[in-house]
């Protein structure tokens, strides 16, 4: 398989290297519908291919690997009411678990932005590289959805309390956190990711190799001092108590994380809480199947439409959020997002 150079994603079998590249630098290579079938045929079609030892994706333009999902072309279909976005989550969510269940070394270099869906075409993978530049996260509950892409699988794996940090306040972590918390496994400069892919090019039946000999020493961990309020705050049995512990701690950043916290979608927030706490004795494919379900009933209610129109559409930053506290959000209504048995599903 061999695609143009103008296709939104180019991939093509290099000496043994099966070649995955996002061609959307303008948009930081965010992800639609064609790209996705893109990228799952490519993986399909080499995955009992002699001809193809390893998978390399990359993202074209300095800004990053993957800003998540097109969250412009969601609204619209929100704004619509039809079923597009519905689709789009089943087909992503098969390419997520076809990644994380790959039977051949799948690289990813995780540079720049790598958020939402840009996670879910690298952390789910089997060596995950990040550089100096960077910045990995789940930003959903900023835009009235979830960890979604199976995020909340990966972040209830991570130690302690920091996947329900990150799930929570959507805030990126940096190349350090990453490696010290299991979300990636190799850091490489940037200045030598060029140097890098070119190896890797140039005989994909050594990649692995390759990769280790391009490994620099991990960088200190940027959230290590704050990992011990973090444990402790982000340990209460719901969202309210975790801001309250954070307000009462006297830990400044522990205060000001309780403000970010506060700005996101309540809804969201709930059912963040409970599918990262929940998500822990969950397998992959469970997490996805339910993944789909919850979306297509946050989709059916006002904040996912009314979380993108404040951030990308109008750009004001202000979302009102239906309910607009987390006293408001019904129990009920987090187990009938979670639970709600819906026609379409991930896996038939």
């Amino acid at each position: 398989m061999t695609s143009s150079d103008d296709a939104l994603v180019i991939t093509r079998v290099v000496n043994g290297l099966g070649r995955i590249e996002l061609n959307k630098a303008k948009a930081i290579n965010a992800l639609g519908r064609d790209m996705i079938a893109s990228i799952d045929n490519a993986l399909n079609e080499w995955r009992d291919d002699d001809a193809v030892a390893a998978v390399l994706i990359t993202g074209r333009g300095d800004r990053g690997l993957c800003a998540g999902g097109d969250i412009k072309a969601i609204y619209q279909d929100l704004v619509a009411g039809t079923s597009e976005s519905q689709d789009f989550w089943a087909e992503e969510y098969r390419m997520n678990f076809d990644i994380a269940n790959y039977p051949k070394p799948y690289i990813a270099i995780m540079h720049g932005i790598t958020m939402g869906g840009g996670v879910g075409v690298s952390v789910h993978g089997s060596h995950r590289v990040v550089t100096e530049t960077t910045k990995l996260g789940m930003p959903e509950t900023g835009i009235g959805l979830f960890p979604d892409i199976g995020g909340t699988h990966l972040l209830a794996q991570t130690p302690g309390e920091i996947g329900m940090y990150m799930g929570l306040t959507g805030l990126p972590i940096g190349p350090g956190a990453a490696l010290a918390y299991g979300l990636a496994d190799t850091f490489v400069p940037q200045d030598k990711v060029d140097e890098l892919v070119a190896a890797l090019e140039a005989d994909g039946t050594k990649a692995v190799e390759t990769l280790a000999t391009f490994a620099a020493d991990a960088p200190a961990n940027e959230l290590a001092e704050a990992e011990a309020w973090i444990n402790t705050c982000f340990a209460h049995d719901s969202v309210e108590a975790i801001i309250a512990a954070l307000l009462a701690h006297g830990d400044e950043d522990a205060a000001k994380t309780a403000e970010v916290i506060k700005s996101k979608s309540p809804q969201s927030l709930a059912v963040t809480f409970e599918m990262i706490r929940t998500a822990k004795t969950m397998t992959l494919q469970e997490v996805l199947e339910r993944d789909l379900r919850a979306g297509t009933e946050i989709a059916a209610r006002p904040d996912l439409r009314e979380g993108i129109r404040a951030q990308v559409i109008d750009k004001d930053r202000n979302p009102q959020w239906n309910p607009a506290t987390l006293g408001e959000v019904e129990q009920a209504d987090v187990d009938a997002i979670l639970n709600t048995e819906q026609d379409r599903k991930v896996f038939s």
